[in-house]
């Protein structure tokens, strides 16, 4: 008996140990960077990959938040993170809920088409975006780079909404139709409460890219400092002949920290809409 647990439990005692490992190194340069918040740029450049201070300097965050003016930049980037978020969350439910409910001629290509663009990168894209925007005189706004940040196929989404629609039972709609609802209704009141583990992975997965997002908000707020978010802000802390190193490690701390809490508030919806949409 003794022998059959050691044969069996062994793997699982070294599979852990090599998780634990591997876990630590992935996580490593994150706690290197929060410990290099918190030293004096000398000790940033001279101590290597040593974690601990000599004597911790919070300062480093008070000037990240006031003489950097991060404190505007995290108003401007949670304004625009949310909207955006909004926006695309209602944008690809809908898309993906009439091409997962509803047959219609030219749907197939139309699909390949949306996929395709996946593989085009984002800064093909940035210049007619750009003079949409302008066109519309929206350039150097809060809702011009909201507008441009929720732009676009968001082609995971949608496929991931397409795909949970489509495996929901069609008697759903026949009695939501007996009752007389309306397509707009019947999707709000019935189909969209459904998919709320979508719409977590949705707001997950767009809330962490708009809020890291640089290229959009940099082109978008450069007649307008103000607006800038704390991706752009970054750059705050990069002079002609010198960088501030550990006022960018507390800046990028302060800026993570959302993103970190987010995703474990919502890490189980997470899960639940990834698995979901692979089985159906």
């Amino acid at each position: 008996m003794l022998q059959r647990r050691i044969k069996h439990g062994l793997p699982k005692v070294l599979l852990h140990i090599i998780l634990i490992g591997v876990g630590i190194v992935w996580i490593y340069p994150f706690i290197w960077m929060v410990a290099s918040s918190l030293k004096t740029n000398s000790e940033y450049l001279t101590g290597g990959l040593t974690l601990l201070p000599n004597k911790p300097q919070f300062a480093n965050y008070v000037r990240a938040w006031e003489t950097a003016n991060f404190s505007t930049y995290f108003t401007n980037t949670v304004t625009i993170t949310l909207a955006t978020v909004t926006l695309v969350i209602l944008l690809c439910s809908l898309t993906g809920y009439a091409l997962g409910r509803y047959r219609f001629k030219g749907r197939i290509l139309f699909v390949s088409a949306v996929t395709a663009t996946m593989f085009m990168p984002k800064g093909f894209t940035i210049i007619p975006v750009y003079s949409l925007i302008n066109a519309m005189g929206l350039n150097n706004t809060l809702l011009g780079v909201i507008l441009a940040e929720s732009g676009g196929a968001h082609v995971l989404f949608i496929l991931l909404f397409m795909t949970h629609f489509r495996g929901l039972p069609n008697e759903l709609e026949e009695s939501a139709e007996m009752d007389g609802c309306g397509f707009f209704r019947t999707f709000v009141q019935i189909m969209l409460p459904l998919s709320k583990p979508i719409i977590a992975t949705t707001a997950i997965m767009q809330f962490m890219w708009t809020w890291n997002s640089f290229l959009i908000p940099l082109v978008f707020t450069l007649g307008k400092e103000k607006l800038r978010t704390l991706g752009v802000g970054m750059y705050q802390f990069v002079g002609e002949y010198s960088i501030d190193y550990t006022g960018m490690a507390a800046a990028a701390s302060i800026s993570l920290l959302p993103i970190i809490v987010v995703f474990l508030l919502f890490q189980r919806y997470f899960v639940e809409g990834i698995a979901g949409s692979v089985k159906g």
